[in-house]
């Protein structure tokens, strides 16, 4: 891709460059380490000549026309709109490969993603799934949407902010986490909702950047194999209710959505400003 030379010299400070949504998609790609454009991920309106976005975790129409009056070239969104969000499902086998990791049988990991990969792709078969992206067109908005190669830089740096702390006890992941910016700015705090922060934490799984949380299906998988902490960043109360009354024995640690998803908005933003793109964040907590 021909644009990537130019942007790597952006990256370094070395030049000032305005935009396309293509080299927007490269940098959210090149914050995870990444090459390849997951399914939950899309330039949907493409663009260029762009010096100014606006960036928010969740974007529709007003977004769009806000962005339109703040004179902004593009809109990134985090969580998927149009075919990325039909596609959503497809990145959830991310989840096996984690699990594989962590020691559970290939037969019971797949077993649990295609649980939840069958319940999501129901539920986002009914979704009208292309209105923001009309809206975008319609309004002639670039817009791009990043989620899990974001998610996978906030996996990172959580990890590091886990390993380099305690890990003896529950409470012991908890307080690392929880040291991280975004979390301390949050007005969530992080929660042990199955089992209790003075528990050993044993072996322990982050178990994020695979799309969606793993609900019920993925977290007995974990706990029945091997796994006696496992941490999610948001949990469905109907899952954690099933949890409960299984009475499965482990400890499940929720960080919180908006500080999370922060994290890996903020790499994004940090890394186009320093490319010279000016960055509007909307609804995301800051990292200072």
């Amino acid at each position: 891709m021909g644009y990537r030379s130019d942007l790597s010299f952006a990256l370094y400070g070395l030049i000032a460059v305005a935009v396309d949504t293509e080299m927007i998609m490269q940098v959210g790609l090149e914050l995870a380490g990444w090459k390849k454009m997951p399914a939950d991920s899309a330039v949907h309106v493409k663009g260029k000549n762009i010096s100014k976005v606006l960036i928010a975790i969740d974007v529709g129409t007003a977004e769009l026309m806000l962005a339109q009056q703040l004179g902004c070239g593009a809109v990134i969104a985090h969580h998927p709109l149009g075919i990325a969000s039909v596609n959503f499902y497809k990145v959830f086998d991310r989840h096996a490969d984690f699990m594989a990791e962590h020691g559970v049988p290939k037969r019971i990991s797949q077993q649990a993603v295609e649980k939840l990969k069958e319940r999501v792709e129901t539920r986002n078969h009914a979704d009208i799934y292309d209105d923001v992206v009309g809206a975008a067109r319609a309004l002639g908005m670039p817009l791009v949407n990043i989620h899990q190669p974001c998610d996978e830089y906030m996996r990172q740096v959580i990890l590091r902010a886990i390993k380099s702390g305690k890990t003896e006890f529950v409470s012991d992941i908890v307080r690392s986490i929880s040291k991280i910016a975004e979390f301390k700015n949050a007005a969530t705090r992080v929660q042990v909702r199955l089992g209790g922060e003075k528990n050993r934490a044993g072996h322990w799984a982050l178990v994020v950047a695979a799309g969606t949380n793993g609900g019920y299906h993925i977290a007995k998988a974990y706990l029945q194999h091997g796994v006696s902490t496992i941490i999610y960043l948001h949990v469905d109360y109907n899952d954690l209710t099933k949890m409960r009354e299984d009475k499965l024995d482990g400890n499940l640690v929720v960080m919180g959505h908006l500080a999370g998803d922060s994290i890996g908005l903020n790499g994004l933003a940090g890394r186009l400003e320093h490319s010279g793109v000016e960055t509007i964040r909307v609804g995301i907590l800051t990292s200072k």
